[in-house]
């Protein structure tokens, strides 16, 4: 089985890196315009890979992708390069649709010739929306990685809070992988309890410790970049865990995104995934707030990729 990734920059290289440390795939094949950085990247992995479960990691060019089952793109520019790291920007990561939108076009041809039945996964900010775009060109089986690093970041902050381990905890984040984003408090639970009830044994009131919360997870990319300047290692080893889930056709229900016909859009819910990528999209229970919360994420959503189809047009 063979694993694709576009990009060698420091989201490309721990997507490769972590993809290598567990083994998803036999072969796995780093693309990048500056074919010196993959090379790199792929011969420094490389000598580590004795360590790891059987694969083999190089460097390559478009054509080497075919046969790819699965293609992480994480081209683009970041961040930090695109001015995304203002809190108080109710854009956020939609900031850089443009930018990247232009370098997936670049991509497009070269990657439809080779492999247009691979499940695409976008993992370059904003993935949502660039998701879309993917789609739009004619790739069928489409995903982006969504809030599944978001909902990771979720149960690790509430486990630190509660003092239990993150696997106790339940708890999604749905919608945008975006400052839209929305978190499930209502079926959040630790070890099947509801989250508040476990309050009690704790001097932290509701409102002090869902705020607290939310901030954490909303702007943990902004808090890490402002440390070493990439948000890369968790986006990594979520990327390479959706590549493993689809390669072995694990049918596991992770919240990831995919395109909703529902809202029109490419967002993230709990979904089944599979070989072809998202199978089945669950609804989780939600309460008032929280579906209008969703719709309000939806709507930013379409937006973007509205700006994006007119500044195409135009």
């Amino acid at each position: 089985m063979k694993i694709g990734v576009i990009g060698a920059g420091a989201v490309g290289a721990a997507c490769a890196f972590a993809t290598v440390m567990r083994g998803c795939a036999r072969e796995i094949v780093l693309v990048n315009r500056n074919r010196k950085r993959s090379i790199a990247v792929a011969k420094d992995i490389r000598y580590g890979a004795p360590l790891s479960p059987v694969s083999h990691i190089r460097d390559g060019e478009y054509v080497d992708l075919k046969g790819a089952a699965v293609v992480m793109i994480t081209a683009g520019v970041n961040e930090q390069t695109g001015g995304a790291t203002d809190r108080s920007d109710p854009v956020g990561r939609l900031k850089l649709l443009d930018a990247n939108a232009a370098v997936y076009r670049q991509i497009f041809p070269q990657l439809w010739e080779v492999a247009p039945e691979a499940v695409i996964v976008v993992v370059t900010d904003p993935p949502d929306p660039l998701a879309d775009l993917v789609r739009c060109y004619g790739f069928r089986h489409v995903v982006s990685t969504g809030t599944y690093l978001d909902s990771l970041r979720f149960r690790v902050h509430l486990a630190q809070r509660l003092n239990v381990s993150p696997v106790s905890i339940e708890a999604q984040v749905v919608g945008e992988h975006g400052t839209s984003e929305v978190l499930l408090w209502s079926s959040a639970r630790v070890a099947g309890a509801p989250i508040f009830d476990s309050l009690q044994n704790t001097d932290l009131s509701r409102a002090e410790f869902q705020q607290d919360i939310e901030h954490e997870v909303r702007y943990a990319n902004i808090a890490i970049i402002e440390g070493i300047g990439a948000s890369q290692y968790g986006i990594g080893m979520v990327s390479a865990r959706i590549a493993e889930i689809i390669v072995r056709d694990e049918r596991v229900v992770i919240p990831i995104a995919s395109y909703n016909a529902k809202y029109g859009v490419t967002l993230s819910m709990p979904s089944v995934v599979g070989r072809s990528g998202v199978v089945r999209i669950l609804e989780p229970d939600m309460s008032g707030e929280e579906r209008k919360g969703i719709q309000r994420s939806a709507d930013a959503l379409r937006n973007a990729v509205a700006r994006m189809q007119d500044a195409v047009e135009v």
